[in-house]
């Protein structure tokens, strides 16, 4: 199984180092990623420049990497032309820092990267930590492992997209697996201004968040300590979401001995 991943918090980040680790069990792993963090950047390309690919030291022995000068969907288009042009498998984007759920997913550069693999009927996933600061990325690394060998064992090819969010916690006392649709997040965004000495800035930010609370969303699993799997859907041609289904249960057998 060839697997590509790759993320939006730069190629030398924990979370996608530990999922490296993890997913080279399963199969031959390519890393391609943005040179820097990219985050909150969605489903943006690089048009009107050009890109620049570097193949640079892996920190895992074996594990071919590459340094994107672009975007989340540049890194997986780079792949998919450039790097590994054999053949993919299966995508694998993150493990992001902090939660992508309800409509964080059109903002998220780690569904963004995802978002491209599907484009190219490719099994994808896009897997989160429910945490910002010193996230357990084993974990996340452990369920990623799970998703990856389902879809190995199932020969799955074509469109799939799941966007995956962990609770921030030890896998024994994760509460069980869900397949999930986006909540609603209601933000409170703000602007902070400054003067840099000559002009006037802004500053976009996100002050508050009510998350929501609504049964059979991602944001009411998180809430339950419960990892949310959301299928993204576009048209009748993909996985169905009763096909999903029955791969929550599965998983959840295997990774907590629980539905």
């Amino acid at each position: 199984m060839k697997i590509l991943i790759t993320n939006d918090d730069g190629v030398n980040a924990d979370g996608l180092w530990t999922l490296v680790a993890r997913l080279k069990e399963v199969g031959d792993v390519t890393v391609v990623a943005p040179d820097r963090e990219q985050s909150g950047v969605g489903t943006s390309m690089s048009f009107h420049h050009p890109i620049r690919l570097t193949r640079i030291h892996e920190k895992i022995q074996g594990i071919d990497t590459y340094a994107v000068e672009g975007t989340p969907a540049d890194s997986v288009i780079m792949a998919i032309k450039v790097v590994m042009k054999d053949g993919i498998d299966l995508v694998v984007s993150g493990i992001n820092q902090g939660p992508n759920c309800g409509y964080d997913v059109f903002l998220s550069g780690t569904v963004g990267a995802a978002l491209q693999g599907f484009f190219y009927s490719i099994p994808s996933i896009a897997i989160s930590m429910n945490a910002f600061t010193n996230p357990m990325f084993a974990t996340g690394a452990r369920v990623a492992r799970e998703l990856a060998e389902y879809v190995k064992n199932k020969g799955l090819k074509g469109k799939l997209l799941l966007n995956v969010n962990v609770p921030d916690m030890p896998l024994g006392e994760i509460q069980g697996v869900d397949v999930t649709r986006l909540g609603e997040k209601i933000y409170s965004a703000g602007i902070e201004t400054g003067n840099d000495g000559r002009h006037d800035y802004y500053w976009i930010m996100h002050r508050g968040v009510d998350m929501g609370d609504v049964s059979g969303t991602d944001l009411w699993a998180l809430k339950h300590n419960r990892i949310s799997i959301t299928p993204l859907r576009f048209n009748r041609g993909e996985y169905s979401t009763e096909f999903v289904k029955d791969m929550a249960p599965a998983v959840a057998r295997r990774l907590l001995g629980k539905k």
